[in-house]
């Protein structure tokens, strides 16, 4: 069965990885025989990795290549795909890491939960399935202590509130990008799981590997200060939600 889905992948300093990570995405499109992939590169990137984008665009149609060097943070890079996703009308947008941190052979398994009448996939580490793997124990602590704090004070029931391989429907989406999220970093997931949490959803068992650089102080920052603004709207019965 083909679908119209699109993939967004913000990419900084991807040279080393750049080859095998283009090599497995390119084997599940081809089994696929559809798919469109979204590479957003910003000044992040120091390395040749938008150089290395830009040839595979030129070869291969079924890769573009967004230049966002405006993007202030790596929310500014998902919102930047999904709105050049969203100007292409593609059915289903599916964001995930570069790096080999997700495995493109699981885009089948999200297509296929969007399909069966999920307006959401998430991706989870901690079902049935999933794993966590080559992390230092304090990012696998953080990822699980960040999933059950937040679930303590949202009121969210998911096994993973902080995985970033996730799928939408278009419409869901366009929702997103209107919203106007507030998390600059890492806690971006956890913001749209709240938000979305009254949508149809399904979590599915995902791999994830190779962690990504060790988090800053700013971007904890960040997280705390988004997670207790909406904790004291939910004390004060005003959950916003994205339905």
């Amino acid at each position: 069965m083909k679908y119209d889905f699109a993939v967004v992948i913000p990419m900084a300093n991807e040279s080393e990885d750049f080859n095998p990570f283009v090599s497995s995405l390119t084997t599940v499109l081809d089994k696929l025989k559809c798919g469109k992939i979204y590479f957003v590169i910003d000044k992040v990137s120091k390395d040749n990795t938008l150089e290395l984008s830009n040839n595979l665009s030129a070869k291969d149609n079924r890769f573009t290549t967004i230049w966002s060097p405006e993007n202030k943070n790596i929310v500014d890079a998902y919102l930047r795909g999904y709105k050049e996703a969203l100007k292409n009308k593609h059915e289903f947008i599916i964001e995930m890491d570069a790096g080999l941190s997700h495995d493109p052979k699981a885009l089948p398994m999200f297509l296929r939960i969007l399909n069966e009448g999920n307006e959401c996939a998430f991706g989870s580490r901690f079902i049935n399935g999933g794993s966590i793997c080559d992390s230092s124990w304090k990012r696998t602590f953080l990822s699980k202590f960040g999933t059950i704090l937040s679930n303590f004070l949202l009121g969210t029931k998911m096994y993973d509130m902080t995985s970033g391989f996730q799928g939408f429907h278009a419409n869901i989406v366009e929702k997103i990008v209107a919203y106007g999220l507030l998390s600059k970093a890492h806690f971006y997931q956890t913001e749209l799981r709240y938000l979305l949490r009254k949508t149809r959803f399904a979590e599915i068992p995902i791999h994830y590997r190779a962690p990504s650089p060790s988090v800053s102080k700013k971007a904890i920052c960040n997280s705390i200060n988004v997670l207790f603004h909406y904790f004291f709207l939910r004390l004060n019965f005003k959950s916003p939600v994205i339905k």
